[in-house]
C-alpha cells in the first residue's frame, strides 16, 4: 500500500489495477456471464432436490404474495411481490418460491461487477463479482428466500449509481437510477436506509466530494426514493405502524445494557458469512485506513462496509444481532478486499478463499439434497429447524378428511402461534379449510394476529366457525383451551426432523367458543 497522501480529484483509481483494456471489457462481461450462469444452473439444479421444508419465514412471505398489499405485518411488500411473479409463472412448489433467490443473487453479482470495473477495470470487476457470488452467506442465501436477496442487489445498484454521480455532474440518469436502487431497496427491507448513512459518511471523511450534498441530482435522488416508500409507509399508518413496532421490538434494546457475549458472536459469525480470509482482510484493511490513509476508491467502499458493520455490532452489544443483519456491508466489501488483494498481487490468498467458498457452496447444496438423512456426529442436524413442517402439514390434512368421512368436518384450522399458522397456511394450500391464528388482544404480535385472528378482542367478533381443529407444536396453552366449552379428540404426534431428532405435534377439536372475556370453562378434555 502506498503511504503518499491520494489525489481525491477522482473516485476511480488512477491505474485500474493494471488492466490496460476498457473498464466495460466485452472480454471479462462475456467470460463472468458464463462463471454466472453456470453457477445459477447449479444452484437451480441443488434448489430443485433441496430436500428441505419452507421455513416458516417463507412460509409467511408466500402467505403475504396471496394478498397483494404495500406492507405486511413485518416487513416491506417487495419479498411478497416477487414470490406473487415467481409462483405466477412457476408454481407453489417450495423450489418456485425459492427460485427468485438465485436468480437476483446473479443479477446482483452483474451489479458488482458493474462497480468494480468502474472503480478498478473490468478484469477487477470480474474477481469481485466471481467472489462476491460464491461468498458463503450468498451460497447459503441463494437456497432460501429472504428479504436481503433483493436488498443486496438495490444496494449494489446504488453504489454503481452513486459512483456515476459524483464522476460525472452532468448527466440526471445516475440520480434516477439512485432513487430507483433507493426506493425499491427500502420497499425490499428497511436496512436500505443505511445507504444514506453511509453516504454521509464518506462526503464527510472526503471532503473534496462534500459538493454532493449541495447537487439537486442527490437530493432528487433522495426524492424518488422517498416517494417509493410511501405507499408502505401509509399502509402502517392505517394498521398502527405494525411494521416500526415490529422492528423496534427485534432490536429488543430493553433490560439489560451490555451483552459482550452476543457481540463477540456477532462479530465472529462474520468469518462464516463473509469468509475467514476475505473478513481478516478486511480488518487488516481498516487498520491500514486509520493509520496511512486509502486511495480514494478504496475509502469509498470502505465507508459502504466498515460503519454498518459497526453498527450491528454495538446492537449486539446492547441487546442482540442476527449474523445476515450486516449482510449489505458485503457488497462494497467483497469489492474493496477483492481489488485489494490484486493490487498487492496476494493472489494466492484471493484464489485460496475463493476455493475454500467453492467447497463450502458444494457441500452446502450437497447437504441440502440430503437434509432429512443428514448425520454429523455429536452434532444437531443443522437443518432440523426447516424439516418436519410438510409432515405437520400432512397430519393435519388426514384430521381434517377423517372429520370429514366421519360427518363431523372442522370448519376451522387454529394455530397457537405464527410458525403453526404460516407453515399450515402453505401445506394446507389445497385445503378449503381456513387457518386462523389466536389472538387475545393488545397490540398483534404478528401478521396473522392483524389478519386473520380466530376471534378479534374489543369489538368480539368471531370469525372461525365451530367445531375447531387447534394445532400445536408446545403443550397446548391452558388459558386457550379454557376459553370453549368442549376439548376433545387430544393428540401428540412425534414428527421426525432429521438424524433421529423430533418435533412434537399437539392436536384438539374444540367447540363452544366461549369468548375472549367472561367467565372461563372448565372443559373435559377427552382423548382420542
Amino acid at each position: 500500500m502506498q503511504t503518499a497522501p491520494y489525489d481525491d480529484t477522482l473516485l476511480r483509481e488512477p491505474n485500474r489495477l493494471g488492466d490496460r483494456c476498457e473498464r466495460w471489457s466485452a472480454q471479462w462481461a462475456l467470460w463472468l456471464v458464463v462463471c454466472l450462469l453456470a453457477l445459477l444452473a447449479l444452484r437451480a439444479v441443488a434448489l430443485k432436490f433441496n430436500d428441505t421444508d419452507l421455513f416458516f419465514d417463507e412460509a409467511q412471505y408466500w402467505s403475504w404474495s396471496l394478498e397483494p398489499a404495500f406492507g405486511y405485518y413485518s416487513k416491506p411488500p417487495l419479498i411478497a411481490w416477487l414470490i406473487g411473479a415467481s409462483t405466477a409463472l412457476c408454481g407453489t412448489s417450495e423450489f418456485c418460491v425459492r427460485l427468485p433467490s438465485p436468480i437476483v443473487h446473479t443479477l446482483t453479482a452483474l451489479a458488482v461487477f458493474g462497480v468494480g470495473a468502474r472503480l478498478y477495470g473490468a478484469r477487477a470487476g470480474f474477481w469481485c463479482a466471481v467472489v462476491f457470488a460464491t461468498l458463503p452467506g450468498v451460497s447459503l442465501s441463494a437456497e432460501l428466500i429472504s428479504t436481503d436477496v433483493a436488498l443486496l442487489m438495490f444496494w449494489a445498484i446504488g453504489l454503481f449509481a452513486l459512483i456515476a454521480l459524483i464522476e460525472d455532474r452532468r448527466s440526471w440518469w445516475p440520480a434516477v437510477l439512485l432513487g430507483l436502487a433507493l426506493g425499491f431497496g427500502l420497499n425490499a427491507k428497511y436496512a436500505m436506509a443505511y445507504f444514506v448513512l453511509c453516504t454521509l459518511v464518506y462526503v464527510v471523511a472526503t471532503p473534496v466530494h462534500r459538493w454532493l450534498m449541495r447537487d439537486r441530482r442527490w437530493w432528487s435522488a433522495l426524492a424518488i426514493g422517498v416517494i417509493m416508500i410511501v405507499p408502505n409507509l401509509v399502509w402502517n399508518v392505517r394498521h398502527s405502524f405494525a411494521t416500526f413496532a415490529h422492528t423496534a421490538d427485534n432490536a429488543k434494546w430493553s433490560g439489560v445494557l451490555f451483552h459482550p457475549d452476543k457481540a463477540a458472536e456477532f462479530f465472529f459469525a462474520q468469518f462464516g458469512v463473509f469468509g475467514p480470509v476475505l473478513f481478516a482482510a478486511l480488518l487488516v484493511i481498516a487498520v491500514r485506513a486509520y493509520r496511512r490513509g486509502l486511495p480514494p476508491p478504496d475509502r469509498f467502499l470502505l465507508a459502504f462496509a466498515l460503519p454498518i458493520i459497526i453498527i450491528i455490532t454495538v446492537q449486539a452489544l446492547l441487546s442482540r444481532a442476527h449474523a445476515n443483519w450486516a449482510a449489505v456491508s458485503y457488497v462494497a466489501a467483497a469489492i474493496l478486499v477483492t481489488a485489494t488483494m490484486i493490487r498487492d498481487g496476494a493472489w494466492r490468498w484471493l484464489a485460496g478463499s475463493l476455493g475454500l467458498h467453492v467447497v463450502v457452496a458444494v457441500v452446502l447444496g450437497a447437504a441440502l439434497t440430503q437434509a432429512r438423512t443428514l448425520a454429523l456426529p455429536g452434532v444437531k442436524n443443522p437443518f432440523a429447524r426447516t424439516l418436519g413442517w410438510a409432515e405437520l402439514g400432512r397430519l393435519t390434512r388426514a384430521r381434517l378428511v377423517e372429520a370429514e368421512q366421519a360427518g363431523q368436518p372442522y370448519r376451522s384450522v387454529l394455530a397457537t402461534n405464527r410458525a403453526v399458522a404460516a407453515e399450515l397456511i402453505y401445506y394446507l394450500r389445497d385445503q378449503p379449510t381456513p387457518v386462523f391464528a389466536w389472538y387475545t388482544g393488545g397490540r398483534p404480535r404478528d401478521h396473522y394476529e392483524l389478519t386473520r385472528p380466530f376471534a378479534r378482542p374489543g369489538d368480539g367478533a368471531v370469525r372461525g366457525a365451530e367445531p375447531v381443529l387447534l394445532v400445536g407444536i408446545r403443550p397446548l396453552p391452558k388459558s386457550l383451551l379454557d376459553r370453549f366449552g368442549s376439548v376433545g379428540g387430544v393428540e401428540t404426534v412425534s414428527i421426525p426432523t432429521g438424524a433421529g431428532a423430533s418435533r412434537k405435534a399437539y392436536f384438539a377439536r374444540l367447540t363452544g367458543f366461549r369468548g375472549l372475556g367472561g367467565p372461563q370453562a372448565n372443559p373435559k378434555t377427552k382423548g382420542r
